[in-house]
């Protein structure tokens, strides 16, 4: 069917209306004016704070931007610029597509009916509904290999899929009951891991929070790639930085909340340290490689049993150290929950310490240096909080 004019964009607008609480995506291509920036605008539909919104997608170069809009809001940018600029539009949504080729002030439209004949009622919906959908596009996730590049999950990367959401759903759950209106995140130990990305997405892109991430890597060549892929992806705060958290000097700034995700060995006690000498108010941190104590570790205590078999002692270890981290942080004030972050099945290293700056208090650290030296041990957050402690 050909239409022009008012008759045109008003069909459009009708479908897009009709199909509002069904509608899978809207794409726009093929610009009619090569100066306008962008090459191509998909819109997706995310909820939040229980709100429907439409996301616009703004592909230039490499570059992808991103604007959040009411349906209102989206009606009227596909009337007064959508429309104006691109030459071809696909509205899908549940058991339907529609196609619109405008040419000379005309538009052709074609509808046909599709496979997914009807959307799942809402009520009766109880599928997960994960903060990082499936059909977004999250340029980090495609990279990782976790989404195709339409978008879709890749099967045999469905457990990191949900390992990733898993920790933004704990990170948004605190920032959402601060009432924060910006946030400065440090990761620690970042290496190659898409997290600082997707955490970076998810508030800065998702939620438009203004945002700013550091990442932090021994690695220059790890932290220029990083910093490359950062560019290219288009996110101007977030940024990474060659430092030993161990030594340097690292983020003078006010910083809301310090992440690590399997910083190896005791790179995760540096950065719990920076946090609470800094007084900063959330920690998420996944520990990994838990090798101090396991190394030191003899008999001389009620849980000698434990250390008699490789397997046990390095288990034992791993929890000792994670429970005496947990008993530091408690003592400097913070509030302390050791959750199982993902099932173990989907990772070993699956215990997260949340935790929540309550109060400022000076630690008493004797029961937990006693128990250590009856086996033998000396841990590096012990050691420096208690060095901190003894020159103030």
């Amino acid at each position: 069917m050909l239409f022009a004019g008012d008759t045109m964009i008003q069909t459009i607008l009708d479908d897009l209306r009709q199909h509002k609480d069904t509608l899978r995506k809207l794409v726009f291509s093929d610009r009619s004016d090569k100066s306008f920036p962008y090459e191509k605008i998909c819109v997706r539909p995310f909820q939040k704070n229980g709100e429907t919104l439409f996301q616009l997608e703004q592909f230039k170069g490499p570059q992808v931007f991103h604007q959040n809009l009411s349906f209102d809001e989206l009606c009227t940018w596909v009337e007064t610029t959508g429309e104006k600029q691109y030459r071809q539009l696909l509205l899908s949504a549940a058991g339907t597509d529609v196609q619109y080729t405008i040419r000379a002030g005309r538009v052709r439209r074609k509808a046909r009916a599709t496979a997914n004949a009807a959307a799942v009622p809402k009520a009766h919906n109880r599928e997960k509904q994960y903060l990082l959908r499936e059909g977004e596009n999250i340029p980090a996730l495609v990279d990782l290999g976790v989404f195709t590049k339409d978008f879709k999950i890749v099967k045999a990367k469905y457990d990191k899929y949900k390992q990733i959401n898993r920790f933004v759903e704990l990170i948004d759950d605190a920032f959402r009951a601060s009432g924060r209106k910006k946030i400065t995140i440090l990761d620690f130990g970042c290496g190659k891991s898409y997290l600082t990305f997707i955490v970076y997405y998810y508030f800065a892109v998702l939620r438009g929070i203004k945002a700013t991430v550091l990442g932090f890597d021994l690695k220059a060549d790890v932290v220029e790639n990083c910093n490359a892929v950062a560019a290219r992806y288009g996110y101007g705060d977030l940024h990474f930085y060659v430092n030993d958290v161990t030594t340097d000097k690292l983020f003078d700034g006010k910083v809301d909340m310090v992440i690590t995700l399997h910083a190896c060995d005791t790179a995760t006690d540096y950065a719990l340290l920076h946090a609470i000498r800094h007084k900063v108010p959330y920690i998420f941190s996944v520990p990994c490689c838990q090798h101090e104590i396991n190394a030191q570790i003899r008999p001389g205590g009620d849980f000698d049993l434990l250390l008699g078999d490789g397997l046990l002692k390095e288990r034992f270890s791993a929890l000792l150290t994670d429970a005496v981290r947990a008993e530091v942080l408690r003592q400097c004030g913070y509030r302390v929950d050791v959750l199982e972050f993902v099932d173990l099945a989907h990772s070993p290293k699956n215990l997260m310490l949340r935790c929540f700056l309550q109060q400022n208090k000076t630690p008493d650290l004797s029961a937990v240096r006693n128990l250590l030296a009856r086996y033998g041990v000396r841990q590096t957050l012990v050691e420096a909080v208690c060095a901190v402690d003894s020159q103030q």
